[in-house]
C-alpha cells in the first residue's frame, strides 16, 4: 500500500460545509484521502466526481472509495477541464470544488518520473502516465539557456537561476542529460556557493521544471475560472496550493471575484498547517488553504 498523508484533511473539507445529498467535485484525487472524508460527508444520495491526471493514481483511490455509497465517476484527466468532465457526468453546478494543486508523496516516491532529485530516473515530470507532450528532458536538451534560466528564475524563484541554465547547456554539449540524477549533479556543480542553505541547491530548479511541464499555472487558472463558473450559489471552492505563485494566484482569483460581487471570502488569511501536521508530514509545510462562497 503507498504511504499517503492527506494535507490539512480536516480543514480542506470541513471548509467546504458540505451537506448530505451534495454534488462534490475534486480535482486531483491522489490517493483518495480527501475524496474518502467527501463521500462520507456527501453520503449515498451524494455524487463525487474526481480527476486526477494520473490514471495509476486514480485507479488506487477509487479502489479505495469503492465501499462507499455515495454515486461515485472518476475522470483521467486534469481538473483545468472540470467543464468538459462535469458536461460527461451530466452535471452542470457542483454545490463543493476542492482543488489540491500538490505532489502526492506517491508520485515523489514510487513513480519513476523524475520528480525527485533524491533518486535517477527518466527526467519526464509529467503527471500525466502517458509520455506524450512536454518532457523536463526536452527542455534541459533543446530549449535555449535564456529561456531555460527564464523558467528557473520565474517558476522558481531561483536566484542562481543564470548560472545553473548555463551549468546545463554546458553539460548537454558533452552528452545528452537524460535522468534525474545527472540534472541534480550538474545543478550541484552549478551553484557551489549555495552551502550553507537550508534549501538543497536542486530544489527550486525541479519545482520550476516540473511547473512548466505540466503548465501548471496555466491549468490553476483555468480551474479557478471555469470551476467557479460552474458552482451553486452558495457552493464552496477550497484551494490547497503549496507555492507562493500559485497561492497569489488562488488570492488575486478570490479577491478579484469578491469586489466584483460574486462571492464571499471566507479565508480572510490563508489556513495553514498546524505543527503536528508539520511535524507528522513535513511536505505540508508550505501548503495554503483558502476558501470562498459564491454568492
Amino acid at each position: 500500500m503507498d504511504r499517503h498523508i492527506s494535507v490539512l484533511l480536516r480543514e480542506g473539507t470541513e471548509g467546504l460545509a458540505i451537506k448530505e445529498g451534495a454534488t462534490v467535485f475534486e480535482g486531483t484525487v491522489g490517493l483518495g484521502g480527501h475524496s474518502r472524508v467527501l463521500c462520507e460527508k456527501i453520503g449515498k444520495p451524494g455524487f463525487f466526481i474526481g480527476t486526477d491526471a494520473d490514471q495509476e493514481s486514480l485507479s488506487i483511490a477509487e479502489e479505495r472509495l469503492k465501499d462507499l455509497p455515495c454515486k461515485k465517476l472518476f475522470f483521467c484527466d486534469n481538473f483545468r477541464n472540470i467543464d468538459s468532465v462535469l458536461a460527461k457526468a451530466g452535471v452542470e453546478k457542483v454545490d463543493a470544488i476542492l482543488l489540491d494543486i500538490g505532489l502526492s508523496n506517491r508520485q515523489l516516491e514510487v513513480t519513476p518520473r523524475g520528480f525527485s532529485f533524491m533518486r535517477d530516473e527518466p527526467l519526464l515530470m509529467t503527471f500525466r502516465s502517458s509520455g506524450d507532450g512536454l518532457t523536463a528532458r526536452e527542455i534541459v536538451n533543446e530549449w535555449a539557456e535564456d529561456s531555460i534560466a527564464d523558467i528557473i528564475y520565474g517558476y522558481g524563484e531561483e536566484r542562481f537561476a543564470r548560472r545553473i541554465a548555463r551549468g546545463i547547456v554546458e553539460a548537454r554539449k558533452e552528452k545528452p542529460i537524460e535522468t534525474s540524477g545527472q540534472l541534480a549533479e550538474i545543478i550541484k556543480k552549478s551553484v557551489t556557493a549555495r552551502r550553507f542553505s537550508k534549501i538543497n541547491p536542486t530544489t527550486k530548479t525541479f519545482q520550476a521544471l516540473r511547473i512548466a511541464v505540466n503548465d501548471e499555472l496555466g491549468a490553476l487558472r483555468e480551474g479557478l475560472r471555469k470551476g467557479f463558473a460552474h458552482l451553486a450559489p452558495q457552493g464552496r471552492m477550497a484551494v490547497i496550493s503549496f507555492h507562493s505563485l500559485e497561492d497569489r494566484i488562488v488570492k488575486e482569483f478570490f479577491r478579484q471575484q469578491a469586489m466584483d460581487g460574486n462571492a464571499t471570502i471566507a479565508t480572510k488569511k490563508p489556513i495553514v498547517p498546524s505543527d503536528v501536521e508539520i511535524k507528522e508530514n513535513p511536505k505540508s509545510r508550505s501548503a495554503k488553504l483558502r476558501i470562498i462562497i459564491k454568492n
